[in-house]
């Protein structure tokens, strides 16, 4: 199970650890990675949804690149601006090598956060960030096989709620295959030493 935020300012404070920190099918940390190895895990198979330039995108389409893939939504206060502007830090640090990463967001919020809206957004962090979305049935398909949980709270029929949602961030190497799961909060140098291994082939 994930360590789960809720995306408000009241929850941020409040941090709900499940039982276990490791995705299903994880085995823990491996010696030379900081965050979670999950290779072999049998889920996280991949996706088919639209960027936020109106493509229609999969999972194959970053295939040769280090992918980091998070599941959020544009409204949120706190976490997802929080690990964006992680990830943000961590293409600097990454140099030249960061050329071979590719930082996705997912939506889980598709009524409100359009391809108009995802384009003004997810680049603003960092102009190589790809916003990725599809329909309320493929959003839950998408997450459904990623294991992330979210949930609308507050005024949902009028628009005026926020995701409680899960707050990790799934790596892959440049196969295409599941290797790590980032926890939040994790520190910028873990990260790129992580991704740096992954990029050398580890």
């Amino acid at each position: 199970m994930f360590a789960l935020l809720r995306c408000s300012i009241a929850g941020f404070a409040a941090l709900c650890v499940l039982a276990a920190c490791s995705p299903e099918g994880g085995s823990g940390p491996r010696e030379g990675f900081a965050s979670t190895d999950i290779t072999g895990a049998n889920y996280a198979s991949g996706f088919h949804l639209t960027d936020h330039r109106g493509q229609a995108r999969t999972l194959a389409d970053y295939k040769g690149k280090v992918v980091t893939l998070f599941f959020g939504y544009t409204q949120c206060p706190d976490v997802c601006p929080t690990n964006l502007l992680n990830m943000a830090q961590v293409m600097r640090e990454l140099g030249p090598d960061a050329d071979r990463v590719q930082v996705l967001f997912i939506t889980v919020d598709p009524e409100r956060d359009t391809q108009e809206l995802l384009a003004q957004y997810v680049p603003a962090f960092d102009s190589r960030f790809v916003g990725l979305y599809g329909d309320l049935a493929t959003t839950q398909a998408v997450a459904r096989d990623f294991k992330v949980f979210y949930q609308m709270q507050g005024d949902v029929q009028g628009g005026r709620y926020t995701v409680d949602h899960s707050t990790g961030t799934y790596v892959f190497d440049p196969q295409g295959r599941l290797r790590l799961y980032i926890k939040h909060g994790e520190k910028p140098a873990a990260i790129v030493a992580d991704l740096k291994r992954l990029l050398a082939g580890k």
